[in-house]
């Protein structure tokens, strides 16, 4: 038998062998810990989101889901290492509106494509933000607000967690459906500008529903719309910013879990079993409600759907608010 023979039939047993090996991997999968990216630093509502789901998982697949706060640019440094990790469905990523809708336009180079680079696991649940006024404001719902915006140009400002953030590019996505003029105060943070605005040193903010809901309950605060297409859970009395009358205005920031792309799809069909089952159980539903996650569960295809018409909207708002970084 010549060496070329023996050669190409070593190569075949090989490919059989990998073949045969690939299901029974997937089949058995997981058999050790699995790690969960959340690309920000602990204590704010992804990290909520993502230990929430962590935990139950790791009650459904047998293994432990440990996470892992890698936070950094907006939350690209820990989306890009996910996207760098080797397919095999031990590292995971919490998928989120500012990582792969926003980010991909706000940053010249984030370092991933949200389309090519990963594998969608499937959406978990959004949560809106809230536009919240001082009540030295003389306005009592948003048309009142836009009226009020137009009557006085340029001197009407808003609060954001930062320049970029959704809070901010939710202002500008504002502004431009009514029609009127903001200006931008951006702070370190929606905890201080929340601050701010209680103290009345800005008249308006956009902030998670989390953080305003206290300061709404107790009066400081008066609640004119929430950014979602349906009202908030925490604030069944808001309205919606379509229901105050902008038509298809949806804000609201979505969470889902997404793998490397060429994770097999087996792993990605149990991991969506799997976080199928979390957000059904009572404790997962009650720790997101808290949160003022509205939960959206659906299949890979549907994430992947989403994750391509939420990046095409954001991008456009992005570029429209001029706010491109480096």
């Amino acid at each position: 038998m010549s060496t070329w023979i023996r050669n190409l039939g070593a190569a075949a047993a090989l490919l059989a062998a990998s073949v045969a090996t690939g299901p029974a991997q997937a089949q058995n999968y997981p058999v050790r810990a699995v790690t969960l990216v959340i690309p920000f630093a602990p204590g704010g509502s992804t990290s909520i989101v993502g230990r929430a789901i962590a935990d139950k998982i790791s009650d459904v697949l047998g293994e432990k889901v440990v996470v892992d706060n890698r936070p950094g640019a907006g939350g690209t440094v820990g989306t890009k290492a996910v996207a760098r990790s080797v397919p095999d469905g031990y590292t995971l990523l919490l998928g989120y509106t500012g990582t792969l809708a926003i980010g991909p336009s706000l940053y010249k180079n984030p370092g991933y494509d949200p389309r090519k680079d990963f594998a969608p696991i499937g959406l978990i649940g959004n949560a809106p933000n809230s536009l919240v006024v001082h009540p030295s404001l003389p306005v009592n719902n948003v048309a009142e607000l836009i009226a009020y915006a137009k009557a006085n140009p340029d001197k009407v400002s808003f609060g954001s967690a930062g320049a970029g953030t959704a809070s901010h590019i939710t202002g500008e996505f504002f502004a431009r459906a009514a029609g009127i003029k903001l200006e931008h105060i951006p702070y370190r943070g929606t905890g201080p500008a929340l601050t701010d605005l209680l103290g009345g040193h800005i008249p308006m903010a956009f902030a998670p529903i989390p953080a305003s809901h206290p300061n709404i309950s107790a009066g400081k605060l008066r609640a004119l719309a929430v950014t979602s297409v349906t009202r908030s859970g925490l604030l069944p009395d808001v309205p919606t910013m379509i229901e105050a009358g902008l038509p298809g205005f949806d804000a609201s920031l979505y969470y889902g879990l997404v793998a490397p792309a060429g994770t097999p799809r087996p792993i990605i069909d149990r991991l969506n079993k799997a976080l199928r089952d979390a957000l059904a159980s009572d404790e997962v539903k009650k720790q997101l409600g808290n949160d003022g996650t509205e939960i959206t569960p659906g299949t890979p295809e549907d994430y992947a759907d989403f994750i391509d018409k939420d990046e095409k909207k954001w991008s456009q708002l992005v570029k429209a608010s001029g706010v491109e970084q480096e």
